[in-house]
C-alpha cells in the first residue's frame, strides 16, 4: 500500500505563486506515475498535472498549461505542483494520486490541501 500526504495549501492573493508538495511512503515501488487533482465543491475532480517517476516525462492539462508545472525528488519520493499566476478560480482542495502510469489514477490518493484564492 502506498500512502500519500500533501501539503503547502494555504491563501494566496490573485497573481501569486504557491508550492504543494505530496509525499509518498509505503509500497512505492508499486507506482510509476503521480498527478494532481483538485476540486471544488459541487463539481467533479479534475485532473491537472502529472508526471511519471521513472522517466520525468509529464502531462499538463490546457486548463493550467503555462501556470503550473510539476517536478520530483525521488530521494525524498515527492512531486511538487508549482502554481504561478494564481486566479481566484485555482481556489479548490487539491489532492495527490499516484498509480501505475497508463491507467487512471485510481489506487492511491491523498487526503487533499485547501487552496484559496482571493
Amino acid at each position: 500500500h502506498v500512502q500519500l500526504v500533501e501539503s503547502g495549501g494555504e491563501s494566496a492573493q490573485a497573481g501569486g505563486s504557491l508550492r504543494l508538495s505530496c509525499v509518498a511512503t509505503g509500497a512505492t515501488q508499486d507506482i510509476g506515475c503521480m498527478g494532481w487533482f483538485r476540486q471544488v465543491p459541487g463539481l467533479e475532480r479534475a485532473g491537472l498535472i502529472s508526471i511519471s517517476t521513472i522517466n520525468g516525462r509529464t502531462y499538463t492539462a490546457d486548463s493550467v498549461r503555462g501556470r503550473f508545472t510539476i517536478s520530483q525528488d525521488n530521494a525524498k519520493n515527492t512531486v511538487y505542483l508549482q502554481m504561478n499566476s494564481l486566479k481566484p478560480e485555482d481556489t479548490a482542495i487539491y489532492y495527490c494520486a499516484a498509480d501505475r502510469c497508463g491507467v487512471p489514477f485510481l489506487n492511491y490518493w491523498g487526503q487533499g490541501t485547501q487552496v484559496t484564492v482571493s
